[in-house]
């Protein structure tokens, strides 16, 4: 289970080029999902999981309906960062 909250965020160019490319509802709905994971990542909203396989190590949460966002997180100094690998649908991000 994913648990605490995510301190600070690095944006990949790969998410930020996916993002420009949303309708702004989109964009809204992922800006509210990062900013729920700030204060609690285990947040049902969320329904954040860890990925496996190809996508070990990265963890997947919702945006609402299909749209979901793919995190890498990295524990330093007491603090969570997270690096905000890519957003779309389950059918964009997994092929």
């Amino acid at each position: 289970m994913i648990t605490g909250r995510i301190d600070r965020f690095e944006l990949s160019k790969k998410f930020i080029k996916a993002f420009q490319k949303l309708t702004s509802g989109e964009q809204r709905r992922v800006n509210q999902a990062l900013t729920t994971a700030t204060v609690d990542l285990s947040h049902p909203a969320l329904r954040s999981h860890e990925l496996k396989g190809n996508y070990a190590g990265t963890v997947s949460i919702s945006a609402g309906g299909d749209l979901r966002i793919h995190i890498h997180l990295i524990e330093e100094d007491d603090l969570t960062i997270a690096i905000v690998q890519s957003v779309g649908s389950h059918s964009q991000l997994y092929g």
